[in-house]
This record gives structure tokens, sequence and C-alpha cells, in this order.
């Protein structure tokens, strides 16, 4: 335990001291994943199905604001669905502007879970942004979590249907009747929906309660709860599930939180503190749980030069040049100085002189 918290530590301090490169390395590769997965799922226009325009669009992401992600993830969507049909382009384009304006302009600063949805399920662990999303973030994720699920779904239904969108010779209304019918009576989206939404308020409002271990609790409620709704939905509209798939897919997305509760929140409750004081209005009972954490120290190794002395030094180094005196007379002053340098240059060093013989003749004076 001790190990992983030194890691963790040096964890936070690596990314406290080079924040500002790593977090746009990190906004880079998650636009560049989600651009990924949208021309993996559509590609049908062949130029934006281009890795050179995912870089550079994931590059610009990388600089600018979260919701740029986001509204150029719409712009490849939209320009995939024109190469199906303009009926198909502007019904994606309603739908986008129909989320917009009733839910996600209340959920400003937290669209990027709209990101992260669509991905969850690209990675097999669909409840772990509902789960994830409860504990890092507000209630209010819930909109973008429930709108993301809508895209997923609303994209997957496009591939499906792909050959009967780009058939010339189906009119325009049963286009948008099809697709329109995609998004109401597709009943297994409307409980995945309704699962995310409720697993994001249900972790949430656990994760902020007072009582020891909460964030621990708040992830395993959130992934029973997701279970009992894809069954209980499945069971009710008669949708097709995958029950063992369904569990494996809950157990590690459980997992993965209880890891990301351990490096963002990690509570030390062995040592929780209650306190209680008041002032002239109030009385106060606060709960105080420390962060588990441990001293790191740092090693810094000094390396010591323990050459010897060189015995033999340059001449240039121990005699003065008086060969320019500043005043006029002073030449027998300057002879005498080269002299008296000349004397010191031929001393012997303190290796060359025997003290004990210098002893013995001080002790024979005496």
């Amino acid at each position: 335990m001790t190990a992983l918290l030194e890691f963790k530590q040096k964890i936070k301090n690596l990314y406290g001291q080079y924040e500002i490169y790593i977090l746009p390395v990190m906004k880079f590769v998650l636009a560049l994943v989600y651009f990924i997965w949208i021309n993996a799922n559509m590609g049908y226009m062949s130029q934006l199905d281009n890795i050179f325009v995912i870089l550079i669009l994931a590059l610009i992401c990388s600089i600018l604001p979260p919701s740029v992600t986001i509204f150029c993830g719409f712009v490849l969507m939209v320009g995939h669905c024109y190469a199906l049909g303009i009926e198909v382009a502007a019904f994606m384009l309603v739908l986008i502007l129909f989320m917009m304006i009733l839910f996600l302009r209340f959920s400003a600063g937290m669209n990027i879970v709209l990101v992260f949805t669509p991905l969850s399920f690209g990675f097999n662990v669909p409840a772990l942004l509902p789960i994830g999303a409860g504990l890092l973030s507000s209630p209010l994720s819930a909109l973008p979590a429930g709108c993301g699920v809508i895209v997923y779904y609303f994209i997957r239904f496009l591939r499906q249907q792909s050959k009967v969108l780009q058939n010339p010779d189906v009119v325009i209304t049963e286009k948008l009747k099809l697709m329109a019918d995609g998004i109401v009576q597709n009943w297994a989206m409307w409980v995945t929906v309704i699962a995310f939404v409720l697993v994001v308020l249900l972790v949430n409002l656990i994760r902020t309660r007072a009582f020891d271990y909460a964030w621990r609790i708040a992830i395993v409620a959130g992934g029973v709860t997701y279970v009992l709704i894809i069954l209980a939905g499945g069971f009710f509209f008669n949708v097709s599930i995958n029950m063992v798939l369904l569990l494996i897919y809950a157990v590690v997305s459980v997992v993965v939180g209880i890891i990301l509760e351990f490096f963002v929140f990690g509570g030390d409750y062995s040592r929780t503190e209650r306190l209680e004081y008041e002032d002239d209005e109030y009385y106060y009972y606060v709960k105080a749980v420390p962060k588990a954490s441990v001293a790191t120290t740092e090693r810094s190794i000094k390396k010591i030069n323990a050459e010897p002395i060189r015995e033999e030094k340059k001449a240039e180094e121990q005699v003065v040049s008086y060969a320019n005196p500043i005043f006029h007379g002073d030449e027998k002053i300057v002879e005498k100085a080269v002299e008296e340098a000349g004397t010191v240059a031929q001393k012997p060093e303190m290796e060359d002189v025997d003290f004990e013989k210098k002893l013995e003749e001080s002790l024979k004076d005496l």
C-alpha cells in the first residue's frame, strides 16, 4: 500500500510540474481517438476519412477549449451524413441542435462527457462512464451523458441502414420516417439513456454523503444499478441482452472506478476526525477525512572530484610580469620584485620539506 501511495504522489508531482505540457497532450490524444472512432463507424465521406485531416483537427483541439472537440466531432458527423444524403445530414443537424438547445446549454463546462460516452461503448465499458461522471462531476453531467448515448445509437443505426439511405429510389419522406423511427422506437437506446442518467445521479448522491467509504459504496451501487436497469429494460421492452458480457463489463467498470477513486480521492477513514463548534448564529458539525499519503524523499547525488592537485604548475601562473612599470624611475624596484618573484617560484613544495629534520635542529638549538 505504501508503494502505491508513493507512486500516486509521484504522479501528482509529475503532473503538477509538467501540467502545461501534459494537458495539451491529453487533449490531443482524446480528440484523436474520438475522431478516429467517428471515421471508423461512419466514414462515408472519403475526404474526411483521412488521417491527415484527423491529425490537424486533433492538433487544433489540443490548444483550444474542450468545447472545440465537441464541435469538430459534430462537423465530422454532419459531413459523413451528407455523403449518405442531404436529408440525412439535415436530420443529424436538427438532432444536434435539438440536444444543444434543450440540454447541453445547461451543462456548459461538463459537455466533454458527451465525447467520452461513445468511447466507453467503443471500449466495451459503458457502465464506467456514468460511474466516473458521478464521481468526478456534478449531477448536471447526466445531460451530456444521455445525449452521448443518443449520438452513439444513432450513428450505429446509420451504419446498419446506410444502404437504404443511399438508395436513390427511396423517397425522402420514407428516409426521414426511417430515421425518426430509429430514434423514437429504439428501446435499447432509451433504456441505456435511463440507466446512464439514474446511475450518474445515484453515484453523485452517495458520493457526496458524509458516511465512511462513500466513494466506494457509490461505485458498487452504480455498477449494480446499471446492471439491474439494463436487465429490467430488456425484460419489459423485449430487448436481447447478453447477460454474461453485461456482468463482465460491469465488474470491469467497478474495478476501474475503484482505481479512479484511489488516485482522485484516496481518503484515510481510519484517521477520521469529527469537530463541533459554534458561533452566534450556527452550530457546526464537521467531519474531516485526511487524505492517504506518505512522505516521499528526494535523493540528490553529489559527485566529489577527488583528483590530486597537480604538482607541476605553469610558470605563467606563478610569475608576475613587471616588464612595463607604470612610473619612470622605478626600474630598480621592478628588478627587485622580479628577483623576489623568481625566488618564490623556486621555493620547494610543501611535500619536499623534511619536517623531522627541522624539528631536530630546533630542539638542538633549545
